[in-house]
Order: structure tokens, then C-alpha cells, then sequence
């Protein structure tokens, strides 16, 4: 049974993802090929022809689409309870009673259109919406490759309707404990805190998360923004997740949060250094994301977590690598699941796996990322010389040996190997590396080459065999998903990936999912005598992560990079 799914619905994030007999065989975002960061307003349309080519096979041969997007009936108390809060915008609680499945329906007219264009033919597969938050669910829980009963946790900004997802999974099921519904988002609040801070909301919560370490969470109190009983919690929208009249607003732009905000905290942050009160501003924000989400947590999954000791996670607050930490440090807490592509990306592999499933084929374990496309040294060599400008290129005897010297000599490379990652992390096959322990190189990597604010933190790639002694865990880490407490005695062996508070967004590299990586790694030890890496993903600020040759090519000329190996050539700069 061929499934394709979808993703889209909430106007961002489109991409595709296609199981074939319950193997996931291909999956892509369509900002790779648009060259259009989160693909805003845009259908999957490149992503789908991408998934089919890769398997090889017709359109007509799509047995099932899934969406992560599903009408809901005026029966859920999730249209009353947004009509309930929203008593101040009465547009819109009118609409989510008399008209609350219109989002639905032009979601459902454009997948119809797109299925038609691609001559997938809409009249002819079988088509299975999948409620937003169960498609997050079901690409944890299906993925995690979980056998037994596990937790499951589902936080983003919203879906429909629902913002927060409380369950378990037991024998392929999926079972609802408990939905919070908008405008009470844990997501929202703190994609609000994101606008005030700077940032791009969808964009930018992973740079506050970046900023909170250098201030004092204990500075400001927060507890303003939200109450929360510990069976439930309100987002005080007199400040922030707020519509319409409420929301605060300048040079043409509406905010996620109201005037209030403003008088209470002060301006908006404006450039790129952390400066005071901002960087205590993100410490807040972020103890205040931590201690509400984990006395949830613990209230509605604390039984099942120490009966199982499993948890999975999903959405786009599921990205948030700190507070993932505090979720494995909780009690009865044996190992947690976080799908990679956490985000609304991931729901195509969310409704995909769901509609497998209910359709009598289970899926299997997620166990890499490299779903994307691939590319031959051939044709990379034809990307070079069909390049605008002369690319001076050679060909490489010995590929990882010859990078590791070029990394040991304190020199930054642009990494560009095999399939291209699904989700926001490089993990090895699209990213900029450096060796960790050369002073200065983070530096170099934000001003010269990436052209992002100095004090974002990079991660570090490390071989499995010394995960446990520099980690302290044996806690499984293979995308970049949670941060760790670093060994004192690696913190000045490899000081370029640990962050402020003494923390690394690690990788745990495997010879099984990426043998060229890992032999790299290895290389770069035999030279410096350390079995980590500097890696961040390959792309310039605001842009997409490079997909294709002609993007890598781009990327290099666009920036102070010398050195890009691109398969088995290495191009440097004359």
C-alpha cells in the first residue's frame, strides 16, 4: 500500500512524506525546493513530484492521501471554548460556532486541486483527513518504535483548534487523556514572547531559547502571563495571544500580543546583541514554558510515565531542547521519543503513519532522517561547470582524511554528503562543520559565513563509542533533539559546542545511518584527538538549508566559505 502525506494546513511548514507497505521511503519540505524558508501560503507541490520520483513511481499508483487538518464538530468543546475566550473578538467566536470547519474545507479544496495538477486524481485515492494533533501524535508515537504502553505528548502552537495533546499509545492505538484548546497555548505564548524579543514567530523560539542561558530567570516574575492549576492553565490574553482590537501594533505589523505587553515590559528588542533586560526577559519566558509544561505533564501522564518509563513527543514546542532535558530528569522517565521534524513539517509523516495504520499496516521505526534528495560527484562536477562563475574544483583520493586535515587546521567546511535531512537539524549530510576545539571558530562560522547574531550556540556531532563519557547518559540522542550536561572534563577539550550554562544540543553518530559521517569523525580524532565535531546546518541566515548542488554553490560564493566538499570533489576559492 503506497500513503502519501501531506503538510500545509496551518499555512506553513508545507511538505510531503510517502510510505510504501509501511516503510517511509522518501520525505521532503517544500522550502528546499522553493528556496522560501517555512514555504509560507504554498502547497507541497515540488515536495510530492520529489517523493514519487525518488520511489519510483506514477502518480497513479498513490493508493492514499492523508492531511494533517480535519473538521470538528460543533459537538467538541473545542469551537465553545474558543468562542468562550474570545468573547472580545465577537467576529470571530461567531465564526468558530456557525462556520468553524471554512478553514477546513479551502484546506480540503486545495489538496483536491494539488492531487489533480499532480494527476494523483482526487476522485480516484482515497483521501483521510487526520486531526492536526494526532498526526503530531502518531509521528511520535508510530516512529518511536515503542512496543509497549508509552506517553505521548503533543504541544504547539495550534492546530484546529486544540494547542496541547495529553495521551498514550498502546498496541498501534492512539488515546486522548486530555486537549487544551486556543487561545491557551503554551506554543502561542511563547512565540508571542518571540515577536517582543525580536524575533519572527515560527522562526525565532529557538533563538530565545539560545538567549535564555545568559540571563537570570528569577529577575522578572511571569507568572502574569499565565494561570495555571495544575489540571489546567489560561494564557492571560489582556497581554498576549490575543486578536484583533487587542493587539499591539507598528509600522503596519500586528503583533501576538496586546499594548499591555509593552507598558509592562518596556519596548520591543531591536538588533542582534543580548543586552539587558532581554536576555532575563528569554530566561523567564523559558522557566515559565519549563514549570508549566511539566506540571501538566506530570498530572496528566505521571501514572502512565512510571508504569512505562516511555515517553514520546511532538509539535513544534517539542524543538525545545531544554526543556526536553527537564522532561527526561523527571521521575519514572526511562527514555523519550522526539520526532525530529517536530514542527508542522512533520505532520505529513504524522497523518501518513496514521492513515497506514488505520489502514492495516503498521509502520516502522523511524530510524534516520535521510529522506530527502541525493546527488552523484557527476553531477555535482555538472553543477560546477554549468555555475554562473568559474568553480575551481578537484577530485578527493581520500574524502574524510583530506576534510579532517583541512577541519584540524582550524578552517570551516561546508559539508555536502548523500540525502538531504528531513526537519530543521543537519545532521551530517547538508552542514557547515569545524573542528571544536580550534578557538574561534564558532565566531568565525556567525559573522563570516552564516551572518547570524555571535552568541547562537553550536552543536556538537560526536561519535557513540565517547557519547556516555562526555554526556554523562546513555540516553539515545541521534537528531540533535535534547540537550545534556557536558563532562567538566570536556568542556575545555571541546569548548566551541558547549553553551553558556555549560549544555550541548548533541548528536550521537552511528557507523549504521552514516557511515561516511562517522568516518569523518573518526579522522578528525586521529588529528586532534577528539571524537566530535563542530556541526551546524548549511545555509545562510533566513534562508533554507541547501538541498540541491547549485544551492551549496550558491551558499559558498555567498559567503567567506573557502572550502565546500561536495560528494567526493572539493571546491575552494582562487
Amino acid at each position: 500500500m503506497i500513503v502519501l502525506g501531506l503538510s500545509g494546513a496551518v499555512n506553513h511548514d508545507a511538505s510531503a512524506a510517502l510510505y510504501i507497505d509501511g516503510k517511509l521511503v522518501a520525505a521532503a519540505e517544500e522550502e528546499r525546493f522553493l528556496r522560501d524558508k517555512h514555504a509560507k501560503g504554498k502547497m507541497p507541490y515540488e515536495a510530492v513530484k520529489f517523493c514519487l520520483q525518488r520511489a519510483g513511481i506514477k502518480p497513479s499508483q498513490v493508493d492514499v492521501v492523508a492531511f494533517p487538518y480535519a473538521e470538528i464538530s460543533l459537538k467538541s468543546p473545542a469551537r465553545w471554548h474558543y468562542a468562550k475566550r474570545h468573547w472580545y473578538a465577537p467576529d470571530r467566536a461567531i465564526t468558530a460556532l456557525f462556520s468553524g470547519n471554512r478553514r477546513y474545507w479551502r484546506n480540503h479544496k486545495n489538496v483536491m486541486k494539488m492531487l489533480d495538477d499532480l494527476e494523483i486524481g482526487s476522485s480516484r485515492v482515497k483521501f483521510i483527513p487526520v486531526e492536526h494533533h494526532l498526526a503530531h501524535a502518531s509521528s511520535a508515537y508510530h516512529l518511536s518504535g515503542f512496543k509497549d504502553k508509552c506517553a505521548i505528548i503533543g504541544i504547539d502552537g495550534k492546530g484546529e483548534y486544540a494547542t496541547t495533546f495529553f495521551g498514550y499509545g498502546e498496541n498501534g492505538k492512539i488515546h486522548k487523556i486530555k486537549e487544551f484548546y486556543d487561545p491557551d497555548s503554551l506554543g502561542g505564548l511563547y512565540g508571542a514572547l518571540t515577536e517582543f524579543l525580536g524575533f519572527e514567530m515560527l522562526d525565532g523560539e529557538f533563538k530565545v531559547m539560545g538567549m535564555a542561558p545568559y540571563g537570570d530567570p528569577k529577575r522578572f516574575d511571569f507568572s502574569r502571563l499565565i494561570e495555571c492549576t495544575g489540571d489546567d492553565f489560561k494564557v492571560n490574553t489582556k497581554l498576549v495571544n490575543c486578536l484583533g482590537l487587542r493587539r499591539y501594533k507598528k509600522d503596519g505589523k500586528s503583533y501576538y500580543f496586546s499594548p499591555k505587553l509593552i507598558e509592562w515590559l518596556g519596548n520591543m528588542r531591536g538588533g542582534d546583541e543580548i543586552d539587558d533586560p532581554y536576555i532575563d526577559y528569554a530566561a523567564s519566558i523559558q522557566d515559565l514554558l519549563e514549570k508549566t509544561a511539566l506540571s501538566l505533564i506530570e498530572f496528566y501522564l505521571g501514572d502512565i510515565i512510571r508504569e512505562t518509563g516511555k515517553v514520546c513527543f511532538a509539535g513544534g514546542v517539542a524543538l525545545n531542547v531544554k526543556l526536553n532535558q527537564r522532561i527526561i530528569a523527571m521521575p519514572g522517565v526511562k527514555e523519550l521519543f522526539v520526532q525530529p521534524a517536530a514542527s508542522d513539517a512533520g505532520t505529513a509523516i504524522g497523518a501518513a503513519s496514521f492513515a497506514s495504520e488505520l489502514e492495516g499496516v503498521p509502520v516502522e521505526k523511524m530510524e534516520h532522517v535521510y529522506l530527502g534528495p541525493s546527488y552523484t560527484t557527476d553531477q555535482c562536477i555538472d553543477a560546477c561547470d554549468m555555475y554562473e562563475r568559474e568553480v575551481k574544483w578537484a577530485k578527493l583520493d581520500s574524502v574524510t582524511e583530506q576534510t579532517a586535515k583541512i577541519l584540524a587546521e582550524g578552517n570551516p567546511v561546508a559539508w555536502f554528503q548523500g540525502r538531504m535531512e528531513f526537519g530543521p537539524r543537519a545532521l551530517g549530510n547538508r552542514s557547515i562543520l569545524g573542528s571544536p576545539n580550534n578557538s574561534g571558530v564558532a565566531d568565525r562560522i556567525n559573522a563570516q559565513i552564516k551572518y547570524r547574531e555571535r552568541w547562537r550556540p553550536f552543536c556538537p556531532s560526536m561519535l557513540d563509542k565517547v557519547a556516555v563519557d562526555i554526556l554523562q547518559t546513555e540516553h539515545p540522542s541521534p537528531y540533535m533533539t535534547f540537550t545534556f550536561d557536558v563532562a567538566e572534563s570536556w568542556k575545555t577539550r571541546i569548548p566551541e559546542v558547549v553553551h553558556e550554562d555549560g549544555t550541548a544540543r548533541a548528536q550521537i553518530v552511528t557507523k549504521e545511518t552514516n557511515a561516511r559521517y562517522y568516518s569523518l569523525i573518526e579522522e578528525l580524532e586521529k588529528l586532534n584527538g577528539n571524537a566530535v565535531i563542530l556541526n551546524t546546518s548549511l545555509n545562510r541566515r533566513g534562508e533554507p538549508m541547501v538541498c540541491s548542488p547549485e544551492d551549496a554553490l550558491n551558499m559558498f560564493f555567498g559567503s567567506d566559505l573557502e572550502y565546500l566538499v561536495m560528494e567526493d570533489i572539493l571546491i575552494t576559492k582562487t
